[in-house]
């Protein structure tokens, strides 16, 4: 190796070996700086990404911790409005079957014929029902009932005992809605419970007659006077 055997001058052969060894050292030089470059390079890139991260304000919060879960927020309930009374309905009068029918267990009702001419006649009917759901005995006597008629101020023209009070001794049983009538004429003349008084046509105009059993009254019933 060291004396090289050729038909050339040994001088040739060392020049071929210098120029194949400087070849092979730039090789290695150059992957040697490649490799010193690679390392160097990939701190330097870490170093400038720890430094970027590191200078780079703070990313905005997430979404859900600027704005609250629907699932989290306590929607306050409404107090339930106030509802309206239901109005009681009333219950029906408590009657014992065969006593005495009470006062709510029994309906008063006048019938007139609407109009009548001043001066006339006049045919009038006090009813009783019994509106209890068993049979009931109720006192009719003719002296327990009364008719009157009164004018638009309240003020009492007639009434049926005025001058011919009744008399009579009448207790019926009634059965559940049976109705007893008891009719009567007007003679279309004013009176007074004396009967004293000067007796006169009732002038024409709007009246009603109001009746009662005892105690016990009936709604009016309207009566024109032409």
């Amino acid at each position: 190796m060291l004396h090289p055997v050729g038909p050339l001058p040994a001088a040739v052969y060392w020049r071929r070996r210098l120029v194949v060894l400087a070849v092979l050292l730039a090789v290695l030089g150059g992957v040697g700086w490649l490799l010193v470059s690679l390392v160097g390079g990939s701190g330097t890139t870490a170093a400038a990404a720890g430094s970027t991260s590191s200078s780079s304000p703070p990313g905005a919060p997430a979404l859900d911790r600027v704005v609250p879960s629907l699932a989290s927020v306590q929607t306050p309930t409404p107090p339930p409005s106030p509802s309206a009374p239901t109005p009681a309905t009333p219950a029906p009068p408590s009657q014992e079957p065969g006593a005495p029918c009470s006062d709510d267990a029994i309906a008063l009702e006048v019938r007139t014929p609407g109009t009548a001419a001043t001066g006339t006649s006049v045919s009038l009917e006090l009813v009783v029902t019994n509106t209890a759901a068993v049979p009931c005995t109720r006192t009719l006597d003719a002296q327990l009932q009364e008719m009157v008629l009164v004018d638009g101020s309240g003020a009492r023209l007639w009434g049926s005992n005025d001058c011919q009070p009744g008399s009579s001794s009448d207790t019926r049983t009634l059965a559940p809605g049976e109705q007893v009538a008891f009719p009567l004429t007007w003679t279309g003349l004013t009176s007074e419970p004396t009967c004293t008084a000067q007796r006169v046509p009732v002038a024409p105009g709007s009246y009603v007659v109001r009746a009662r059993l005892d105690a016990k009254t009936s709604p009016d019933a309207p009566l024109q006077i032409t």
